[in-house]
């Protein structure tokens, strides 16, 4: 049996596990919240540290807290973020009060606990490391202060990998011409590096609209306290803190203008989920393009062979799968599912305070991770080292009778519909075709049916 040990708190005694660094509280929201036993994530726990540190440094310096307390919580949130098996501590479940004041008060408690072991000092977790704050601005703070390093320091730098890779395979198969399809069927002809800037396109503009959301995430709904109007915290606090959490981080945080809107709304993580459900699109959009190109290889299109991983079946020899497309596929679901979660949770504002926070901060920070990774792995394991079948591609073009579009200025609509009408019944390659019915010559019909040259567009 688990040997426990008695704490108090307002509502009494309590039975807690004798090693814990938390005390009553916490034990409280474990045995109250049983739910999914999955905790908060860590990049949550860590910015709820780092946030609960940079508070210790502003009260310090508004001479609030004495500083060798201050001083004590700030060692006491650097040592627990330098332990590789510090989210222990932190057992409290996605699914417990709306407002988070489980995890908070969990983190609390850990570092009155560690601080006051260290200092010898009575550091209690209401009274001096919660000092100036409210569960109702220390957790959307912390959604934003999380989601915006996340973003900044992990999925824009994955994200910018992943187009560099896409348009450094698209310069090295510039000379490849494939069929081109709308509809998935026959179209005019595209270089494949059109196909794959195309990617990178899209993945640059997801950039961009990420980046330009960055500088909300980087205002704080920290100092409104309990529900915007700022009691019992120094007037000067948010300022001191967002000073602090930015020398700690090197990002620019700064205090929102209206408290109010921070801590009844989550409207920018509804924002940013929704642009992570955009990348999210555009990953999915790139993974089923991979899968159809390297169908077959022998009844598919077989265009490319993407890197061999592992072997593809458990009954069927010498068969390999697309995995990472597919596994990117499942994230770009995932992501948005999550966005849909987010998007309800948005709408649980009520009145002064949005009650699903730590649902939002989960989800938002699961999708920055799935697409951190994934955007990784499509760069590594699938563009980069994809190779590109030209033989497959030349035969498709060879008999593709779309090309004969080149034609519609010269011979007509009609007449160059009939043409690719019998070039497809009769399975000849269309100049053969043209060539018995329009006056041209086989010279002149290479020039203007010539793919490369139609990848270029104009008349």
């Amino acid at each position: 049996m688990t040997t426990t040990r008695i704490e108090h708190d307002s509502m009494g005694e309590l039975a807690v596990p004798a090693d814990a660094l938390y005390t009553a509280q916490t034990q409280r929201a474990i045995n109250n919240f049983p739910v999914s036993g999955t905790p908060m994530p860590v990049a949550f726990i860590s910015a709820l540290i780092l946030a609960k540190s940079a508070a210790a440094t502003a009260n310090t310096q508004l001479g609030l807290i004495d500083k060798a307390m201050g001083d004590a919580i700030v060692n006491a949130a650097d040592s627990l973020l330098e332990d590789p098996n510090f989210i222990s501590h932190f057992p409290v479940d996605v699914y417990q009060t709306g407002s988070g004041t489980s995890s908070n008060m969990n983190a609390n408690e850990v570092l009155s606990t560690l601080a006051s072991k260290a200092s010898g000092l009575t550091i209690n977790p209401n009274d001096h490391i919660n000092y100036g704050q409210s569960s109702n601005d220390i957790i959307p703070s912390t959604i934003h202060i999380s989601a915006a390093i996340e973003m900044h320091f992990s999925l824009l730098p994955a994200l910018h990998y992943l187009s560099t890779a896409i348009r450094n395979k698209a310069a090295s198969v510039d000379n490849c011409i494939k069929t081109g399809r709308t509809h998935l069927m026959d179209a005019m002809p595209v270089r494949l590096s059109q196909s794959l800037g195309a990617w990178a396109t899209q993945i640059e503009d997801n950039i961009r609209h990420l980046e330009a959301l960055l500088p909300s995430l980087l205002q704080l709904a920290q100092g409104g306290t309990a529900v915007g109007t700022g009691i019992n915290a120094h007037p000067d606090f948010s300022h001191e803190f967002c000073a602090a959490l930015s020398k700690q981080t090197g990002l620019a945080f700064t205090p929102s203008e209206d408290f109010f809107a921070r801590i009844a709304s989550q409207d920018t993580a509804v924002a940013v989920s929704g642009q992570l459900k955009t990348t999210a699109v555009s990953i999915m959009k790139i993974a089923n393009d991979l899968r159809w190109m390297n169908s077959g290889p022998l009844a598919g299109l077989g265009e490319i062979e993407l890197e061999a991983l592992q072997p593809g079946s458990s009954i069927m020899p010498g068969k390999v799968n697309p995995v990472i497309p597919e596994s990117a596929a499942m994230v770009a679901a995932q992501v948005i599912g999550n966005d849909t979660a987010i998007t309800i949770a948005g709408q649980s504002g009520n009145f002064e305070l949005n009650v699903m926070l730590p649902l939002v901060a989960n989800n938002l920070l699961s999708s920055i991770n799935l697409l951190t990774n994934t955007a990784r792995l499509l760069a590594d394991k699938a563009i980069s080292s994809f190779v590109v079948n030209e033989d497959k591609l030349n035969e498709a073009l060879a008999r593709n009778p779309i090309l004969v579009t080149a034609l519609n200025p010269i011979i007509g609509y009609a007449n160059a519909a009939n043409i690719a009408k019998q070039a497809y019944k009769e399975r000849r390659p269309v100049i053969d075709v043209a060539v018995e019915h329009t006056d041209l010559s086989r010279e002149a019909l290479e020039e203007l049916l010539d793919p490369a040259k139609l990848t270029y567009g104009g008349l």
